[in-house]
């Protein structure tokens, strides 16, 4: 091989070394069952997204006090404290597909009840809480099989590129959903919107029907599945890189989410001074910060997450202490395109750590250690970070988040070291101390 030769073979292989990563990705969309989901789940999740703005329109109608919007998040995330970790050990135990599709089938039923209520103008707050609960039920059964079936569809090599198309769709969906929302409930009314995301369950349960049921393991490993929920626990405490995530999570949930997604409407209302339209335009914002976050995702290199994350929470940081400034739509929207990505990037990298590392028979169980991270202290935080607005002024309360985030978000991150980017091994027992290679 000549000299000349040489250098034009290397470019190309550290081309095809960059462009591995999302061709990698991209190639777990073959035909089968990991492809059904993403399309069913893309359907049910825009779905969702409609309801969850023209819901948040809806209260903003009826009240005009932040702790009342944070009451409905209380509602639904109070469950998720008692009951998720149950949702884990079932998800582990039996077949995640029964436990999803019967998810789908309350949360239609609840999403036509409010649709009824709020056409036959009889909608009044407790009715929202009431549903709030009921589906903060399901949820505690559907978020730990949810993320414990992803995995199941793909080889293991996979996961980290499934997680990463899983978030993207997700976001896809936070993009497209409040916008059309937004343009539904302007036009026909809020309760077209619920109408709408209860046929949007149609789709995923479909999909669900079409995919295969999880194979059965030894007995050995059915013993596993079948401990306790402690083990979930105990797992978790032991794998540092994990805690470390849950950690990050936990952070997230504590001092960001409160204000930018449960207090939106009324930093709408009385911040910036416009109606559901822009409601929705701000959360598609929000959303396409949330696809480059996830898109972006799919690129990062094993050694290169922890630089991304503390990037990714200064980013998040910022963004917030702009949103406690600003005046105008047209700073705003920019500043939770930042926010949006940062949180997008953090949640899918900490969801793929955990995933990657999480042995088969216990991934139920600490997929719900980690839901419990977010959903269950949101009830907690979001009547904490609301009655704090209500107290102090909501500019006040989003700028004491941004600091309160930043400092523990970057502690965290500083501890962890370079354990995030070492690769698991095959773990055991979820009471040994799992090691690094």
């Amino acid at each position: 091989m000549s000299a000349e030769a040489k250098p034009r073979g290397n470019v190309v292989t550290r081309l095809a070394k960059r462009a591995r990563p999302g061709l990698q990705t991209l190639a777990v969309l073959h035909a089968g069952p990991f492809r059904r989901y993403i399309i069913g789940t893309s359907i049910s999740d825009t779905g969702t997204w409609m309801q969850v703005m023209a819901q948040g329109w809806v209260m903003s109608t009826l009240t005009d006090k932040a702790i009342m919007l944070g009451m409905v998040n209380f509602a639904s995330g109070l469950p998720m404290i008692f009951l998720t970790m149950f949702g884990g050990s079932a998800a582990d135990r039996f077949d995640k597909r029964v436990i999803l599709v019967w998810t789908q089938i309350v949360q239609i039923a609840l999403a036509i009840v409010i649709g009824v209520l709020i056409f036959t103008s009889r909608i009044q707050i407790w009715h929202i809480i009431t549903v709030a609960g009921l589906l903060g039920i399901a949820f505690a059964f559907e978020h730990p099989a949810l993320s414990a079936l992803v995995p199941e569809l793909v080889k293991r090599e996979e996961i980290a590129s499934a997680v990463a198309l899983d978030r993207a769709v997700f976001h896809c969906a936070r993009l497209v959903g409040p916008s059309v929302g937004g343009i539904i409930v302007g036009l026909w009314g809020a309760a077209c919107a619920f109408f709408t995301n209860a046929i949007t369950f149609v789709a995923f349960i479909i999909a669900l029907l079409s995919l295969p049921p999880r194979a059965i393991g030894s007995k050995e490993e059915e013993e596993k599945r079948a401990s306790g929920i402690k083990d979930g626990f105990r797992y978790v405490w032991a794998d540092k890189p994990s805690l470390a995530m849950v950690g990050m999570i936990a952070s997230m949930t504590i001092f960001i989410f409160p204000v930018v997604s449960v207090m939106m409407p009324l930093y709408v209302r009385d911040i910036l001074h416009f109606g559901p339209d822009r409601l929705g335009y701000l959360m598609a914002f929000s959303g396409i910060g949330s696809v480059i976050g996830a898109i972006t995702l799919v690129s990062i290199p094993r050694p290169s997450r922890l630089g991304w994350m503390m990037g990714a929470a200064l980013a998040v940081t910022c963004g917030v202490l702009a949103l406690g400034r600003v005046s105008a739509f047209g700073f705003a929207a920019p500043s939770l395109v930042v926010v949006s990505f940062g949180l997008s990037l953090i949640f899918g990298l900490s969801n793929t750590i955990v995933q990657e590392r999480a042995p088969s028979h216990l991934r139920g169980r600490v997929s719900a250690v980690m839901g419990l991270g977010f959903f269950g202290l949101m009830p907690l935080t979001s009547l904490g970070v609301t009655s704090l607005a209500d107290a102090i002024g909501m500019r006040t309360a989003l700028t004491a988040s941004a600091i309160g985030y930043g400092v523990t978000a970057l502690f965290i991150l500083s501890r962890i070291g370079d354990g995030m980017s070492e690769t698991p091994a095959t773990i055991t027992s979820p009471a040994e101390e799992p090691a690094t290679v």
